[in-house]
């Protein structure tokens, strides 16, 4: 009974807290609300015509549903082969597919970091990183976010200590939609011989860079990125990960990264899903342009409500309340105007930046930008 009794109290702690999740009912069929949370960037996820595309077609309808197996074991490849094979054309080096961007950072980062590797990470990096880090039980430090001098400091302090140094940020940040300077961090790690850089495009694949794929792709530096990953179940519109790498990584990930190993694999009918998809958004220039028209619109309204924090113009802007309760106050305010925005709490914020996080799509009409500054300004001075 005491074992049971020290969840409850932690559920409690929670409850006085404001910080206690549950996951949240689906709305109505027919309600009338416009989503600003979640991560379906250019609306392919709400568009019904590509399913009816894809299924059109007799041999997408006869894809399986399931892979039985992991990708070691599976008698079924083809799918898996030509997803890969499509990325490698678009990334210039071999792919590999994870089951999740989840799976893909602690299955990687466990595998590439060891005794002798030292981990510097930006102080923000998403918790499967920070996951990936304690796996991997390699020494590692973080580097205050975005500041890259903090970073140069550390590298001339300890990059000689070390055997190799594994810098790893990220390049559209989910919480805060900032960037990393990308160019930047390639020219510090150019400077040290032991550094890898690793590179998590999960908010950026499909909406940034030629293409839409994404920041590191845009750089001239793109082959000193040793290892960018992207997902699927954001703008892409299904599931899953990759990594791009050299070759010789992709066969050591294949030999050594746990996740890739004793996972059951994406379903196959998942996987040309995806190809499908990602062949889709290659060419929607004009909704990645809309996207970013949104985003400046959405800043415009939201940095004057919050003076204290700077906004950047992005597809993902934060408004910090400082409050766990007042930020889930404010987002069952706003589901009452016909608005759903997500409260963000601790521990997946810093205490003291509680938030409402509002994450835009393409498909949405500017207009209702406008009615959700108006209607944040609204309640925000109530």
């Amino acid at each position: 009974m005491h074992k049971v009794n020290r969840y409850s109290d932690i559920l409690d702690r929670l409850h006085s807290e404001g910080n206690f999740r549950s996951i949240p009912h689906e709305l109505p069929a027919g309600a009338e609300v416009t989503d600003l949370s979640s991560n379906d960037y250019l609306g392919l996820g709400a568009d019904p015509g590509l399913q009816q595309n894809f299924f059109a077609s007799a041999s997408n309808r006869a894809i399986p549903m399931t892979s039985s197996a992991s990708r070691l074991l599976s008698g079924r490849q083809r799918e898996y082969e030509e997803l890969e094979s499509f990325l490698g054309q678009l990334y210039g080096r071999p792919c590999l597919l994870f089951n999740s961007g989840y799976h893909a950072n602690t299955g990687m980062i466990q595998a590439l970091a060891d005794s002798k590797t030292l981990i510097v990470a930006d102080k923000l990096v998403h918790a499967s990183i920070i996951d990936g880090i304690t796996l991997s039980k390699a020494p590692f430090t973080r580097f205050r976010h975005n500041d890259l001098g903090h970073l140069e400091k550390i590298m001339d302090k300890e990059a000689a200590n070390h055997e190799r140094v594994l810098i790893v940020v990220e390049s559209v940040y989910s919480m805060d939609g900032d960037r990393a300077d990308i160019d930047s961090i390639i020219a510090i790690k150019r400077r040290y011989p032991n550094a890898m850089l690793y590179v998590d495009e999960a908010h950026a694949f499909g909406v940034e860079g030629p293409q839409g794929l994404g920041l590191c792709k845009e750089s001239a530096g793109f082959g000193d990125v040793d290892i960018v990953v992207g997902t699927f179940g954001k703008a892409c519109a299904s599931a899953g990960a990759f990594c791009a790498v050299s070759p010789t990584l992709r066969d050591y990930l294949v030999n050594r990264a746990r996740s890739f190993i004793f996972s059951t694999s994406l379903p196959p009918m998942t996987v040309a899903w995806t190809r499908f998809m990602i062949e889709t958004f290659l060419t929607m220039d004009a909704e990645r342009s809309q996207l970013r028209l949104l985003g400046q619109r959405l800043h415009d309204h939201l940095q004057p409500l919050s003076p204290k924090t700077a906004i950047t113009p992005s597809h993902i802007q934060p408004l910090v309340v400082g409050s766990a309760d007042r930020a889930v106050e404010l987002s069952r305010r706003l589901l009452e105007e016909g608005f759903k925005v997500l409260p963000i709490r601790t521990p997946t914020v810093p205490p003291g930046t509680e938030r409402l996080r509002i994450s835009l799509s393409a498909a949405i009409p500017i207009d209702e930008i406008d009615r959700l500054g108006h209607t944040l300004a609204k309640l925000l001075s109530e």
